[in-house]
């Protein structure tokens, strides 16, 4: 790490940390594993896990130019259509979140689109590096695309894994960078997780969420985090925001998950502190990573916002393909 980016407070000779930092320890995961070996995790219903899904109409996505949209495609990756622009985030569309593809968290449920049926992207943001987040045969894949690749904004210390991987078109942004992209202002934003995709590298990286600004439309990528006091500054920052994408799942256990993943109530907080118009969930039904059972999050998103006074309409689930077409 470059010695001129000491002066920053999350930058550290031993590599990144939060703006808000956690007692997470090495030790807590194998802790964790003990003791769901101990205790078992919820079993998978017979059949395994499935969701109500819908097939995109990725004929009327790729003609579109006019109407701003928003597409879940599993996980954390949001298909998001403004001023004429498709935007992906945290791009994830194969079998398995892992560097084996025959071993890892596999995926419950089947990516409602290829990369074949995207529309042309014109820009990916990517939160951080881990499986879940960074699927190296999707993003090479995309970088592939017919009519030449997206522009691809990657967290501080990213672009040389982009560039090993085949990837030449990327830019890296430091929390609070700013980038202007054709009618987009696009500022990469704290939160609170880590990073590591081999043993070594732990916080070699960074890691964070992205704000899309549009004219008409604003829109917030919370990316992978855990609840801290980033969301009040972002908003005291970059203020309200029409659109913020959230994660509600993989919470459990809270003693442990708690400091990189929140729960239901913790992204109703979010919510609030963004000061956001309307939040979408994302984040839950598609890869089992801790020990909640997969289809809890909605359940426990609806009881949090009924109990804050907020409905389905400032927080709504989408089906795995489903596309909500957005107001600007």
């Amino acid at each position: 790490m470059s010695s001129s980016n000491l002066d920053k407070p999350h930058h550290t000779p031993q590599g990144f940390r939060n703006n808000y930092p956690s007692g997470w320890h090495h030790g807590s995961f194998w802790q964790w594993q003990r003791e769901r070996r101990r205790n078992g995790v919820p079993p998978p219903p017979p059949g395994g896990w499935r969701f109500p899904s819908v097939k995109p109409d990725h004929v009327w996505l790729n003609g579109n130019r006019t109407e701003s949209t928003l597409t879940w495609l599993g996980h954390a990756t949001m298909l998001l259509q403004v001023g004429g622009l498709n935007i992906i985030t945290d791009p994830h569309l194969t079998a398995r979140a892992s560097p084996l593809s025959f071993l890892g968290p596999k995926r419950w449920m089947p990516p409602p689109l290829t990369v074949q049926e995207l529309p042309h992207l014109d820009l990916v943001v990517l939160s951080h590096n881990h499986y879940d987040h960074l699927d190296q045969s999707t993003v090479q894949r995309l970088n592939r695309q017919p009519g030449g690749p997206p522009k691809f904004l990657v967290p501080l210390g990213l672009k040389t894994w982009f560039k090993a991987h085949g990837i030449d078109n990327t830019l890296e942004l430091d929390w609070w960078d700013t980038t202007d992209f054709k009618q987009l202002v696009v500022t990469f934003t704290p939160a609170q997780h880590w990073s590591a995709r081999t043993l070594n590298d732990r916080n070699r990286t960074l890691w964070g969420g992205w704000r899309i600004d549009h004219p008409a439309f604003k829109f917030f990528f919370a990316g992978d985090t855990g609840y801290s006091n980033d969301f009040r500054d972002i908003q005291s920052r970059l203020g309200p925001v029409d659109l913020a994408a959230l994660p509600i799942g993989a919470y459990e256990p809270r003693w442990f998950m708690q400091t990189s993943h929140v729960n239901p109530e913790e992204a109703v907080q979010i919510h609030g502190d963004l000061r956001a118009t309307q939040s979408v969930a994302m984040h839950w039904g598609t890869f089992v990573l801790t020990d909640e059972p997969l289809d809890e999050p909605p359940r426990r998103l609806r009881q949090a916002l009924h109990a804050q006074g907020l409905t389905e309409h400032d927080f709504w689930v989408l089906k795995h393909g489903e596309t909500r077409r957005l107001k600007d």
